[in-house]
């Protein structure tokens, strides 16, 4: 069987590259900035979501200072709907670092790279590749299923990353590095997919050994995960007559960090719907609604009942908590399992038109 040709990759990618809002045309120049930005969304979300994001948030921030002088709520705000948001007080880290350790430019190396906050091994390899032309792996799920199938590789996911980073070195050609790192994740993403890939059109459809042997779909191998356990809790929506909501702040660090939130109860597996009352940030009367609210975090799924109430004009909020309008809805960094209780209640809908 013949051996795989970066040459017939980059063949195919010159001709079929995706053009995409953080990715450089032919013959310009890389931004860092844009690179790593994009990275670090796309982890865990794909490029259809990640579009209207990225163009708003580089409209917002455009430079890695801009981002860096940003308040932290306003970076959340901007994130808030792309998930994982220890991802967004990552990067508001990191752009802080860059500007303040480096002078605003990024380290152009993946040692440089890994060294700043919110940055690993996959991400560093990205942006050096892409950014900097350096041969970098950068071994995302895309590749991890390009690799694989071409060199039939069992070894069990992700136990078997540093053998693929190994191979994609090996053929990574030294005079285009980072169209190499790009072409391997448009070939996943467009031609490798995960069902039905499109063998016939694929450049290295004859050193294939996955295809060769009809086991494409096979690949990649993948330990079994363990499925979480649901937690259950209980979601507080006070409308005050004025038309403010009570919202409360996260804590900084963990689940949903920073991110704004109605009141809530804690989420375990072995919470009672009984004592919900007890939870609640103030006493009076709630109207509990259905179904329950589900979302599903990577660890766990949530089952959240969403009581409603409503309180006079002028109420004070509790300690730790405040009266935010309606109107001013789309300034807080709203999590989606929170857009999901707000729409249960009614109100997330109506606040975004008025």
């Amino acid at each position: 069987m013949m051996r795989p040709a970066a040459a017939d990759l980059l063949a195919w990618y010159d001709r079929h590259r995706r053009a995409l809002p953080w990715r450089a045309g032919p013959g310009e120049r890389p931004d860092p900035y844009r690179v790593w930005a994009s990275e670090i969304m796309l982890q865990q979300t794909t490029v259809t979501a990640v579009k209207p994001y990225f163009e708003r948030f580089m409209a917002r921030f455009p430079t890695v200072q801009a981002l860096a002088e940003a308040p932290s709520e306003a970076v959340m705000q901007a994130w808030a709907g792309l998930g994982y948001y220890s991802r967004a007080r990552n990067l508001h880290a990191c752009a802080i670092a860059v500007v303040a350790e480096h002078g605003g430019r990024f380290p152009d190396s993946e040692e440089g790279l890994r060294a700043l906050p919110g940055i690993g091994a996959y991400t560093a390899g990205a942006v050096a590749a892409i950014a900097f032309d350096r041969p970098a792996a950068a071994v995302d799920g895309n590749v991890e299923r390009v690799m694989t199938r071409l060199f039939a590789i069992e070894d069990l996911l992700p136990g078997a990353r540093p053998l693929l980073r190994e191979r994609v070195l090996v053929m990574m050609p030294q005079d285009r590095p980072g169209d190499f790192a790009q072409a391997l994740m448009d070939l996943g993403a467009t031609i490798c997919t995960p069902r039905n890939p499109a063998c016939g059109l694929c450049p290295w459809r004859e050193p294939c050994r996955a295809r060769a042997e009809g086991t494409q779909e096979s690949f990649p191998r993948k330990a079994a995960k363990k499925a979480g356990v649901t937690r259950k809790g209980a979601a507080f929506v006070l409308l005050r007559a004025d038309g403010a909501l009570l919202l409360r702040t996260r804590p900084p660090k963990g689940l949903l960090g920073g991110m704004a939130e109605v009141p809530t109860s804690e989420w375990r597996a072995d919470y009672e719907l009984d004592g919900a009352w007890q939870d609640a940030p103030v006493v009076t009367r709630w109207e509990q609604l259905s179904p329950p609210v589900r979302h599903v975090f990577t660890h766990f799924p949530l089952e959240l009942t969403v009581f409603k109430a409503s309180a006079p004009a002028g109420t004070q909020a509790p300690a730790g908590m405040r009266f935010t309008p309606l109107a001013a809805l789309g300034e807080e960094p709203l999590s989606g399992v929170m857009v999901k209780v707000l729409e249960a209640a009614g109100l997330y809908a109506s606040s975004k038109t008025r």
